[in-house]
Parts: structure tokens; C-alpha cells; sequence
């Protein structure tokens, strides 16, 4: 069986469509919205895809109309969108992340997998990395063969005592200086983490477009291009480039992390 696991598709679906990976199941662990302009195609994707899904902190934060006040970084962009993308989700939008659960256990080709945005103690919000002894202390008393996180936008995978953790880093936004698209392949004991390129400027022409504030749509264009945040000094932004356009790292079911 072969499982593709993306997260935090984030409103872009330029990135999205560079993921081409033929699959049996899809696994989505949230945030399909903000940050970028067009929610709907990503949410339509989860729909038409089957894929099952749980809901991310962006996901709960738009439907739910959480306030969030940043004047820099991420925490402005989220605060920036979040009052757009309100606009741009029909009522079936807003019902479907809605009705999305929080997490989500089943069982796959004989193994058994735990879908969680952030982790299980905290599935929406919590950040943790790639810590094998962080996430051991978080996995008391959860049965399962893997655990798939998101949220942290950072792609590792990793054994916690009999559990492996897969985060398949961010479809829709990157963080790491690096603006290709990732997500993740499960073969029975073998995970495969990708990054593929993306139409970059296809995303930054929708920004372009979209109802964001003049400084949220400098900032995610810089983004998109650059992977990172780069604060903008008045000279502009320091955007990095993009490495080659795809790569696969295969790991194993017991990585030694």
C-alpha cells in the first residue's frame, strides 16, 4: 500500500499541484488555509481526493474566527489573512473544516497510524521538533506503529520508542531558507521524504491578486521565493534561491535520529 501524507497546504495551490505521487490513500494532517490566497481549490482537493483528514490550528482559527494580533513575522501574516480569508471560504468551506477532527487513528496495509496536526497531547497548537526523546515523552499511552504530525513546517522522521514520527514538512510554505514543496510516501516500513519545485511565481501572481494588505502580500511573496522570513529593512527583502528541483530521501521504519 502506498500512502501519501502531506500537511499544511496553507492556500496554495500552485504548490500543490507539483504533488503528482501516485497513492492509495492520502493523509492530510491540516491547514489547508491561510497564510495564502486561495483556500477553496485546497480544500476542494481534500474533498475530491478522499483524503482523510484532521484539523490544523489554521484550519480550527479561521472557522472559529480565533483573534490573533502580530505586527512582524508568521503571527502578522496569520493575523493579516485570517480577517481575508474569512471572505474567500464558501459555507461548505467553513463546514467542512469544521466537521474535521482533531486526530484521527486507523489502520493501514496491517499498521496502525495516529493523525495529529501538532501532537497528541496538544493536536492543534504544540510545537515540537525533530527530538526523538521530546516526542517519547509524548507518546505515553498511544498505540501505534506511526504517528503523523504537522504544524512545525520542518520534515524529519524519526523512531520514539516502537512508534516512528513522520512529519512530511509543509506543501504550501516553507520555513527553512529552501521554497520547494514537501510531503512524504509510506511503503509499508519505508518512508520517503520529498521535495519537488513548484510554480513559484504562479503563487506569487495569485498574492498579487488576492484581497491581502499591501505589506502581507510583500511578505508572502518574499516567502514563496525565498522559503524563509527575511524582514524587510527598507532596501528590500534578501530572497534566497531555489536548489534543484526535486529530491527523495528514502528512511527507514527505525531511523536513528
Amino acid at each position: 500500500m502506498r500512502i501519501l501524507v502531506v500537511s499544511d497546504l496553507h492556500a496554495n495551490p500552485p504548490a500543490l499541484a507539483a504533488v503528482r505521487e501516485p497513492f492509495d490513500v492520502c493523509l492530510c494532517l491540516g491547514d489547508l488555509v491561510e497564510y495564502g490566497p486561495d483556500p477553496g481549490p485546497c480544500i476542494e482537493w481534500a474533498r475530491r481526493t478522499n483524503a482523510v483528514t484532521v484539523r490544523g490550528n489554521h484550519d480550527h482559527g479561521a472557522v472559529q474566527g480565533v483573534d490573533v494580533q502580530g505586527i512582524t513575522g508568521f503571527r502578522y501574516l496569520t493575523m493579516a489573512t485570517r480577517r481575508a480569508t474569512a471572505g474567500l471560504l464558501s459555507a461548505d468551506d467553513r463546514q467542512f473544516l469544521a466537521a474535521l477532527p482533531t486526530s484521527r487513528m486507523l489502520t493501514l496495509g496491517g499498521k496502525r497510524f495516529l493523525l495529529v496536526h501538532a501532537s497528541p497531547r496538544d493536536p492543534l497548537d504544540e510545537y515540537v521538533g525533530a527530538d526523538p526523546a521530546a516526542w517519547a515523552a509524548r507518546l505515553g499511552g498511544v498505540e501505534a506503529d506511526f504517528l503523523l504530525v504537522g504544524h512545525t513546517h520542518l520534515q524529519f522522521a524519526l523512531r520514539a520508542g516502537r512508534t516512528v514520527v513522520v512529519n512530511p514538512g509543509s506543501v504550501g510554505l516553507q520555513r527553512d531558507g529552501d521554497p520547494r514543496v514537501r510531503y512524504a510516501v509510506i511503503e509499508g516500513d519505508r518512508v520517503e521524504l520529498k521535495q519537488v519545485g513548484y510554480d513559484v511565481e504562479a503563487a506569487v501572481a495569485a498574492v498579487a491578486a488576492s484581497p491581502f494588505d499591501p505589506a502581507a502580500k510583500r511578505l508572502l511573496a518574499d516567502v514563496y521565493r525565498s522559503g524563509r522570513y527575511v524582514p524587510y529593512n527598507g532596501n528590500g527583502h534578501a530572497n534566497g534561491h531555489a536548489k534543484p528541483e526535486a529530491t527523495v530521501r528514502a528512511v527507514p521504519a527505525n531511523p536513528e535520529r
